[in-house]
């Protein structure tokens, strides 16, 4: 049996969280809203569930991929605290930014088309925006675009929600037409949608009352306190859409198996942008790249109003790593899009310092 506490370490200096015991808050009833541990863990899922936990997590899902198979899910805690329902792999979480891979596959299939070219003026398709010289479509995808435009990353996901525009006036339909089209129907995806507050939902042909029955509720860490929340109604390229963590894994897959784009498109998606002295920058076209003791990881964080999420991929050794949680401190307190480095993530670095530069076994599919 794992012995706790396991080290957390939170950058940033936002939020000074102890692992080593249960956390009881205040609810906006004035109930209490517990995020307690999960009994008969070992190994890796205990300390999983420590960092959950100690970030203040009410309900957490997370898989992994090996060799193109899901080899390892787990619901931890709760996805509603007040109805007493558990978190499974199958429970659906706002994933917040994780949206823009999938945004970024559509655009270079559009790309591939030839009804996009990723050195168009934005202005091309009505993106009106301010720069020090033109910005491109391929800026607002690498979020290069402010200063002088290409030159420096700067994390911006309202200028990336710019692509709504670029889809919208290079092929007359909308993101989620799209996405639910060539990425969701394709994979059969039944736990992901467009957002349930948004119109866009019934894009995806499922029954909205079964899918809220099977969401995660939102909560939020505020004033020292787990409260009972509100999720986010936007949807677009740059956030919103709403998955399982199988179902992320599933798309992964899909990845590792080259679907949706040619080989040589892959290859782009995940080559850093440059700056003006050719030297790489921390972000590709809808991903991180982060190259760690000689691998390549593939990541991209979610970051929201009672949301976030995590996705890493290390295309080397065949593995990936998929966490969903309904509060945004799986992200908040690390500044994840300052800069390339997942490991800034206690989650992440658990993942891959275990399996992916370690030697651990992989934790057995319960």
């Amino acid at each position: 049996m794992f012995a706790r506490p396991w080290k957390l370490t939170v950058v940033m200096g936002l939020l000074a969280l102890p692992a080593a015991c249960g956390s009881d808050a205040a609810g906006p009833d004035g109930g209490t809203i517990t995020v307690e541990y999960m009994e008969g863990l070992a190994g890796f899922a205990a300390r999983l569930d420590t960092l959950r936990v100690g970030l203040r997590i009410p309900g957490l899902s997370a898989a992994i991929v090996e060799n193109e198979q899901i080899v390892w899910s787990m619901g931890f805690g709760f996805a509603d605290v007040d109805e007493g329902r558990r978190v499974t792999p199958s429970t659906a979480f706002h994933l917040a930014s994780l949206t823009k891979t999938f945004a970024s596959t559509i655009l270079m299939q559009l790309v591939e088309q030839g009804l996009v070219d990723l050195d168009d003026p934005a202005s091309d398709y009505g993106v009106d925006l301010t720069a020090d010289g033109t910005i491109l479509v391929r800026h607002l995808l690498t979020h290069t675009s402010e200063g002088v435009p290409g030159t420096s990353y700067r994390y911006n996901g309202n200028r990336f929600a710019e692509l709504d525009r670029v889809i919208e006036v290079a092929t007359g339909r909308s993101f989620g037409e799209l996405l639910v089209e060539r990425i969701l129907q394709p994979l059969q995806l039944r736990h992901t949608a467009p957002n349930t507050l948004s119109p866009y939902f019934f894009l995806a042909g499922l029954d909205r009352e079964a899918f809220l029955a099977n969401m995660a509720a939102p909560y939020e860490w505020q004033g020292g306190r787990v409260i009972r929340y509100s999720y986010p109604s936007y949807f677009g390229t740059s956030g919103g859409l709403i998955a399982s963590v199988e179902d992320v894994a599933a798309y992964s897959i899909a990845i590792d198996q080259g679907r949706f784009l040619e080989a040589s498109t892959w290859d782009s998606v995940f080559t850093p942008a440059e700056d003006a002295a050719g030297d790489p920058l921390p972000y590709a076209l809808g991903w991180f790249i982060h190259v760690h003791e000689g691998i390549e990881l593939q990541w991209h964080y979610g970051y929201w109003d009672a949301n976030s999420s995590l996705i890493v991929r290390a295309p080397e050794p065949g593995l990936a790593f998929v966490v969903l949680a309904n509060t945004s401190m799986l992200s908040r307190p690390y500044g994840l899009g300052l800069d390339s480095d997942v490991l800034r993530s206690d989650v992440a670095r658990l993942f891959i310092e275990s399996f992916v530069t370690g030697d651990e076994p992989l934790p057995a599919r319960r």
